[in-house]
């Protein structure tokens, strides 16, 4: 009750003056997920990238929202989800920006669910299915499974933001800032902004499809004549009282890393609940067309979840293999787009050496079904040219905010690791 009159409040101090707020339940919600612990990162392949250990505070996706519902009669019913970042802390580069995660309005009944706006992909929603082995966010999910990419959807070629730079006659100004980075190694992972999404009733004792459509808005007729779009599928099942789950998910992404081509992947991902033990499997594949190569990157995991009185000892271990593939390329017209099918080649690290392997031990105690704490460990083994670590781990290796070094991930070829204490809270 104190939610709702929250929200109420809340949406009552921001609404236009005479307009009566109309839903039928609204409330506020969110998690609070934070760890604090000893954080470390070997030395890097090249020179001048020592190893170095420090504290850290770090938050992973925590985040607060609003929701509602209206019923509208005839089994139909209007909802909505406006979902923010909480930067719990103010290192991490990490704003408040208004609707930037989770965010849409829709239409659900007896046909299923359709709505408009920001979310996560079909693709990115398999997760649940298997990854039940992570304690707080040190895990594979968020460093290995889905992590080829820059970051961001629909890269725009004409922009800051493309893969494509230098257009003569093209301002990045005039481009829309929510689409980000593209190139070789774009995101199968990430939600998707300017989408249509419809997610099918569960039938068949629990079967269900999602498509997920991001429009072409970036589809341009000047500068690079481009039209970049992207479909995201899935359709998974759950049975015996939900101990047994499987999804499988296929992505294609139009001019997104070359004009003309379009990306594909494919995952496969689940688990089985034996009592004893919850097991879950992860499979992805990935394929970065581009002029002269393609790009095939592959990702697999295994997530092990053993119950503990109030808690679970749960333990993760995830591969991505070197990236295959050889294409490399600078950008000199607007036909040619730059990248590579992994790091920029050098003799210490090639590029054909770019996978890594990340592993998670710990243990987590569930107080009630708001509150968790848990310990454990984490660490990646990155090979001479990759650079995979988890997102809200401590920027800047080595503390500098020179232009080489400004990136929050770790030096290319540096392990990171870290011992650590999580509290979650969901309200």
């Amino acid at each position: 009750m104190q939610k709702k009159l929250l929200a109420m409040a809340t949406a009552g101090a921001l609404a236009v003056p005479g307009l009566a707020l109309a839903q039928s339940s609204v409330e506020v919600y969110g998690t609070i997920n934070m760890a604090a612990g000893k954080f470390k990162y070997t030395e890097g392949t090249a020179a001048n990238t020592p190893s170095v250990s420090k504290w850290d505070v770090a938050q992973g996706a925590s985040n607060w929202g609003l929701r509602g519902r209206e019923t509208l009669g005839g089994g139909l019913s209007a909802w909505f989800q406006i979902e923010t970042n909480a930067p719990m802390e103010r290192s991490n580069d990490i704003s408040a920006t208004p609707a930037s995660r989770n965010s849409a309005v829709g239409l659900q009944g007896a046909f299923g669910n359709v709505f408009i706006g920001q979310w996560t992909t079909p693709w990115a929603d398999l997760d649940a299915l298997w990854a039940i082995g992570t304690v707080g966010f040190w895990g594979p999910v968020t460093s290995i499974i889905g992590r080829r990419e820059t970051t961001g959807t629909a890269p725009n070629p004409n922009c800051v933001n493309g893969h494509v730079s230098g257009v003569p006659g093209v301002s990045a100004a005039t481009c829309n800032a929510v689409e980000a980075g593209g190139g070789v190694g774009h995101a199968f992972w990430r939600r998707a902004s300017q989408s249509v999404s419809y997610q099918s009733p569960v039938v068949a004792g629990g079967l269900q499809a999602k498509v997920l459509y991001q429009t072409n808005e970036g589809k341009s007729t000047t500068g690079v004549v481009a039209d970049p779009y992207m479909w995201s599928t899935s359709l998974q099942w759950a049975g015996m009282g939900g101990r047994a789950r499987v999804g499988a998910a296929y992505d294609r992404h139009h001019d997104f890393t070359s004009v003309g081509g379009s990306d594909i992947g494919y995952a496969i991902k689940g688990g089985f609940n034996f009592g004893v033990v919850d097991v879950g499997l992860a499979y992805e594949r990935m394929t970065y067309k581009t002029f002269t190569s393609d790009c095939r990157a592959k990702q697999y995991g295994i997530a092990l979840a053993v119950p503990v009185g109030q808690g679970a000892i749960r333990a993760s271990y995830s591969v991505a293999k070197d990236i295959e593939g050889s294409y490399t390329g600078a950008q000199t017209a607007v036909d040619t787009p730059n990248g590579s099918c992994g790091a920029t080649p050098t003799a210490a690290a090639p590029t054909n050496d770019n996978g890594a392997k990340q592993w998670n031990l710990g243990y987590d105690h569930r107080f009630s079904k708001r509150t968790t704490v848990g310990v454990g460990y984490a660490v990646i083994k990155n090979d001479a040219g990759a650079q995979f670590t988890w997102t809200g781990a401590p920027p800047v290796q080595n503390g500098s905010s020179g232009s080489a070094n400004s990136a929050t991930t770790p030096f290319v070829g540096s392990d990171p690791s870290t011992f650590f204490v999580t509290i979650t809270h969901r309200f």
